[in-house]
């Protein structure tokens, strides 16, 4: 099976830079039957910045209205899903390299028994860019 690279939809939003932070978040998702196809978290400032990329974004805004958390207005990520090999990734950073296009940040994971899976993020007006240059829908 090849690579298969979608844009996807996301929110992030901020929460205190503590132990326990991201457990409470995640388990109010949870028990509403929010599936996440990728969550990261990360310090900033003294806060932590929790990016949330549902399965389905309407029913995490009813989720996230209804637990009262702030989340961002909705932007775009790219996810990926494919098969583990030595130079996965930098296949994908050579395509958009030699597009000029940019990545503002990335993250990449083996997911075990061959497959890897990652998430990455490009300026706004690069999105539909690196959509094309990758063939993602």
């Amino acid at each position: 099976m090849g690579d298969t690279i979608r844009k996807v939809e996301y929110f992030h939003m901020s929460a205190p830079n503590k132990a326990g932070e991201g457990a409470k978040i995640l388990s109010v998702l949870w028990e509403s039957g929010i599936n996440l196809l990728a969550f990261t978290g990360f310090p900033t400032g003294r806060k932590t910045q929790i990016d949330l990329v549902p399965e389905d974004t309407e029913s995490l805004k009813k989720v996230a209205k209804k637990a009262r958390f702030k989340l961002s207005v909705k932007k775009t990520g790219f996810l990926v899903q494919g098969t583990d090999r030595v130079g996965a990734i930098a296949e994908i950073l050579s395509e958009l390299s030699t597009a000029k296009i940019n990545i503002t940040a990335m993250d990449a994971v083996t997911a075990g028994e061959g497959r890897y899976g990652a998430i990455f993020w490009v300026k706004p007006a690069d999105v539909k860019k690196t959509a094309k240059t990758l063939g993602s829908f």
